[in-house]
């Protein structure tokens, strides 16, 4: 009976949704004007914005520039903003109603609130204070600056003021480690497939993850962070025509809208810098200063573990869980010494009773290392503080205006744990100490390397040493780059805008190899043998136009079907490493068995695929946010639909898993970001999206097709070029 009336409720809020009236267009000026002209400060600031409502924050304190920035923040990103508060607090079911309270359970299991308090006893004065006035700027605005975004009132978002431990949940939520969701597919194979399998297919996991290259080379929820990957590369100024540092950035995060970072340039007595902030975190992850500038990858840290906890004693607590449409819930939540009992939740449910030990439960944090890495000088400087920097895990590079450049690894991490575990599932004897973790200080890093370059794309790091992880992404990224940088002595930002785009996946020409093998010699009917023909010619390269790439990837797709189960596939795609064990799969497989089944994938794939089809006719891009699949309503929240270049494992990242005919782009290069650090003024963003998280805004869409043709965005340093191209002013003054 609870279920059915939980999806009575949620018919009819999709019922409401559908039928509530469509985002109205603003434009630009229409949208500044909702920006609050007093805010709690201590002297006026200037809010300057560009043609696309990118913010450079002018303050005479720093303090103030904070209040500038939470105001800021709220401006643009509200809405997504506090969609992703209410899921670090486990209120999705306020909006949503009944049918989120499983997922709620399993937020609050994760106890995305539990280092708050130790968390603020430890933090500087300096820190506190500044997230004091980023908040008190946010609060100002979302409770004084007009009409609520137009997401708001199909999700019950009303105005509710935050504090210092919502704004804690929220960036533990943006640092969540990157293995939950992929652990959650692995459980259901623990859960389903005998044991003997089981521990084969780990076996597996293992070898992949942790392997040399490779035969080819859904995150929404947690802040679209749970896939996260991206490149970045930096050159030296011994190889640049400036004699100064050159870095280039494309995080790889889930495809949606609005845009999962936002572009903010700020000037202060104590800051000066630019780039991209997540919206609600106030500092640069990606960004330059004057003097440095630095981009950063997923490092694939694992900063938690699993642990068996059927005979440990387990303590269980109760918590009300307001509902969307229905009554009020208390429902329990267990816990054990070595955390929270994860598996009552259903995003990691399994038979087992498992524990969570996440280093994001204690006290570590990110923001005082954030801040002073963007104040910093030197690469010295720059490293040391970050240094401090817990989670969660990156791989950090960085180039300098004198030229140097390096590669650094920030995470917290266990000492003591096993680099070669025997299951995905611990057992208690296992478990590390959370007072005992490794820092950035203790990992590999290099600086000023003598080839000049330095390139992180998710790769592996240097065998030996302290576990960092388990499982990377294949290293096919990371060897194109450097290969594209080492064919050229002197290197300029063209150069890096080329790499940025380069859709050629090499690794990929084994697996074509594979199939044409599997076919030689075959009598087929000609649409078959057309389809094969298009797979012989093709070179490895994603570009939309294409046709041999959509032969061969809706071919192998259909080939992979028929020779790999299904619980194998997602074990597979949660560890970002399907293509190598498919491949191994195949094989495995006597000839007898594979032929066949190769020439039954390819005509079906000849029947999906009609003559002239190219690649970009089925690998499709359409930005949107997960109410645009809403009937009416949903074509206000999403982008038009375009074709795209790039594959799963392109320097262009554009990932779909198996495609066995038309899809969509899930996740991938979401933003570019580009430094020269021989010019102030060289710097420059493009998101795959908008700035503005405000649907109906002129803002909201408008860089896409700057995007699609390689252009992108100046954010100058500069003050006379700040002031000659952004031209509006908003005037903010003390209450």
């Amino acid at each position: 009976m609870e279920k059915l009336w939980g999806a009575v409720v949620g018919t009819a809020l999709v019922l409401r949704t559908m039928f509530s009236t469509p985002p109205r267009r603003l434009a630009l000026d229409a949208r500044l004007a909702l920006v609050a002209r007093t805010a709690p400060l201590a002297r006026p600031l200037n809010i300057r914005w560009d043609e696309r409502q990118i913010p450079v924050i002018e303050a005479e304190t720093d303090a103030d520039l904070f209040t500038g920035l939470g105001l800021v923040h709220a401006h643009l990103r509200l809405g997504q903003i506090e969609i992703m508060r209410r899921v670090a607090l486990g209120r999705v079911a306020e909006m949503a109603g009944p049918l989120a309270l499983g997922l709620d359970r399993s937020l609050r299991l994760f106890g995305f609130r539990d280092a708050g308090p130790a968390t603020i006893a430890a933090m500087p004065a300096e820190t506190r204070r500044l997230i004091g006035c980023f908040l008190e700027g946010y609060n100002h605005q979302l409770m004084n600056g007009g009409e609520l975004p137009p997401e708001c009132a199909p999700l019950a978002i009303g105005r509710e003021p935050w504090n210092l431990a919502d704004f804690l949940a929220y960036s533990r939520l943006m640092a969540a480690d990157s293995h939950w969701l992929s652990w959650g597919r692995l459980l259901k194979a623990r859960d389903r497939l005998p044991g003997d399998e089981w521990a084969a297919l780990w076996r597996r996991l293992k070898a992949a993850g942790i392997s040399a290259p490779a035969v080819d080379g859904a995150g929404a929820l947690l802040g679209g962070r749970a896939g996260l990957g991206s490149n970045s590369f930096a050159v030296s100024g011994k190889r640049t025509e400036s004699g100064a540092g050159l870095i280039a950035s494309d995080p790889h995060l889930a495809i949606g809208l609005p845009s999962p970072v936002m572009a903010v340039g700020v000037a202060s007595p104590g800051f000066h810098a630019a780039g991209l902030m997540m919206p609600g975190l106030p500092f640069f992850p990606v960004g330059r200063n004057r003097n440095l500038a630095w981009g950063g990858t997923n490092l694939y840290a694992q900063t938690s573990d699993l642990f068996d906890a059927a005979d440990l004693p387990i303590e269980t607590t109760t918590e009300v869980f307001r509902v969307r449409g229905g009554r009020d819930r208390v429902l329990p939540l267990r816990r054990c010494a070595l955390g929270p009992i994860v598996s009552d939740g259903p995003l990691l449910a399994s038979k087992s009773t498992l524990a969570l030990r996440w280093t994001g439960h204690g006290a570590g944090e990110e923001f005082t290392a954030m801040l002073a890495a963007a104040r910093a000088r030197t690469a010295e400087d720059f490293r040391a503080a970050l240094d401090g920097f817990a989670l969660p895990g990156l791989n950090i590079t960085h180039a300098g205006r004198d030229g140097r450049i390096g590669h650094l690894r920030a995470v917290h991490v266990p000492r003591l744990r096993a680099g070669d575990p025997a299951d995905l599932v611990l057992p208690p004897a296992a478990a590390w100490p959370l007072a005992d973790l490794a820092r950035g200080r203790d990992l590999p890093s290099s600086l000023d390397p003598a080839k000049g370059v330095v390139v992180s794309a998710n790769e592996p790091p240097p065998p030996g040493g302290i576990a960092i992880g388990h499982f990377f992404a294949p290293r096919d990224r990371a060897e194109r780059i450097a290969q594209l940088l080492a064919a050229r002595d002197r290197i300029g930002p063209d150069d890096l805008r080329r790499i940025q785009r380069d859709v050629v996946h090499a690794p990929a020409l084994a697996l074509r190899d594979l199939l044409l093998d599997l076919g030689a010699g075959s009598g087929r009917k000609p649409a078959a043998q057309r389809l094969f023909d298009l797979i012989a010619g093709w070179n490895g390269a994603y570009d939309a136009g294409s046709a041999g790439a959509a032969a061969f990837e809706v071919t192998l797709a259909l080939l992979a079907r028929r020779a790999t189960g299904p619980l194998q596939r997602a074990a597979y795609d949660a560890l970002r490493q399907s293509r190598r064990l498919i491949a191994e799969d195949l094989q495995a497989l006597p000839r007898e068995t594979l032929v066949p089944a190769f020439e039954k994938a390819l005509a079906k794939a000849a029947r999906r695929l009609p003559p002239g089809t190219v690649w970009g006719d089925i690998h499709r891009l359409r930005p949107g946010h997960f109410l645009s699949g809403l009937p009416r309503i949903g074509r206000y929240f999403r982008a038009a639909d375009l074709s795209s270049p790039g594959g799963n494992d392109t320097v262009a990242k554009a990932a779909f898993g198996l495609a066995c005919g038309r899809h969509h782009v899930g996740f991938g290069a979401a933003v570019r970001h580009l430094a020269d650090l021989g010019d102030e003024d060289g710097h420059f963003v493009c998101l795959l999206g908008g700035q503005d998280g405000w649907f109906g805004s002129t803002t909201a869409m408008d860089q896409i097709a700057l995007w699609q043709a390689g252009g992108s965005v100046q954010l100058p340093l500069r003050p006379e070029t700040v002031a000659r191209l952004f031209t509006r002013v908003t005037r903010i003054e003390p209450l």
